[in-house]
């Protein structure tokens, strides 16, 4: 296969790779109602309606039930999970048909192959009463899935491809990628303090129960604490990597999703203490679980970003020492 050197060549290698417009456009429709899904989901435990609907798949024996009470958080979540099953399947079908890059097909079918598992997993979530293991695995695999989404709506992206003719190469892959990490973990940390009912176990904020380290008297107490000090380190990670892009120019894309990462995750710290002091408002509580998965995806973004640049970089080292041996010969 031959390699593309001259810029005209790699211009015409990447029109070759482009996906089409409309693809492009559905892969962010895909990864918009997963996140709206996210939401629809954690509208379901702040309200408490996780058993408004006893069976599964079916609710009450019925496709449709009344929409009264619990029921419209619980059915209207499911209705919501169908739909964006049924637009994954598109995606996937779509891109196999008209993608033309080999692993963005690959992601297509894992995205596909992850929300049949997460329909899987909710309803053994219902039909075993809501185990609070199950539940945050649920929490979790939503998570993934959303990324898988992100992933797919990245790398079909025209700003994929100006990435890769983008002229700078460094870029802080390990340490993007380390942080994309520990936001996953927080969110973890998150669901399982939400699913042991630990969301007002400290009912003051920023301090605990007027101190900073309060005392460890319940399991309650430990998970709503650690999901404190894991919002700690996100901000301090974050803010370590909004330093470290300052070495760009302000018009380099890393530091723009560094700056914006920064502003979002200040909203999202900001908006976990209007949880508490709301008294776990339903739809603030919502937004605040929303927001952390958009803290993931942009995390995931910006590692994502970041690979592709640092990528670009190495091929232009190897083909600089191969043209240079080949000059030495």
């Amino acid at each position: 296969m031959k390699v593309a050197t001259e810029p005209s060549e790699l211009r015409i290698l990447h029109a070759q790779e482009a996906t089409p417009l409309w693809l492009r456009r559905f892969t962010k429709l895909v990864a918009g109602s997963t996140l709206f899904l996210i939401f629809a989901g954690a509208m379901v435990t702040s309200t408490g309606s996780g058993l408004a609907v006893p069976d599964w798949p079916l609710s009450y024996g019925r496709l449709m039930p009344p929409m009264v009470g619990g029921i419209f958080y619980e059915h209207g979540h499911r209705m919501i999970a169908a739909t964006v099953g049924f637009l994954v399947v598109i995606q996937a079908l779509w891109l196999q048909r008209r993608e033309p890059k080999r692993f963005v097909r690959i992601l297509g079918w894992c995205s596909l192959g992850a929300v049949c598992a997460q329909g899987a997993l909710g309803g053994i979530t219902v039909l075993l009463l809501l185990p609070k293991s199950v539940s945050v695995s649920h929490a979790g695999l939503a998570e993934i899935f959303f990324c898988l989404n992100v992933s797919i709506a990245f790398f079909t992206s025209n700003w994929y491809r100006s990435l890769q003719e983008f002229e700078k190469g460094d870029a802080p892959v390990a340490m993007a990628t380390t942080l994309t990490v520990l936001v996953y973990l927080q969110i973890l940390a998150g669901a399982v303090m939400r699913h042991l009912g630990a969301g007002l176990a400290i009912p003051d904020f920023p301090r605990s129960f007027g101190r900073w380290i309060p005392a460890f008297t319940s399991k309650e107490i430990v998970a709503a604490f650690v999901h404190r000090a894991g919002a700690g380190i996100v901000a301090l990670a974050v803010i370590a990597m909004a330093i470290r892009l300052l070495r760009y120019d302000r018009n380099h894309p890393l530091r723009f999703l560094g700056s914006l990462l920064l502003v979002v995750v200040a909203a999202q710290i900001s908006l976990g203490g209007y949880v508490i002091w709301s008294g776990k408002q339903p739809h603030i509580t919502s937004l605040h679980v929303a927001l952390g998965a958009s803290t993931l995806a942009l995390s995931l973004v910006l590692t994502l970003s970041a690979r592709t640049l640092a990528w670009k970089k190495a091929r232009a080292q190897r083909a600089g020492a191969f043209l240079a041996s080949e000059v030495a010969v």
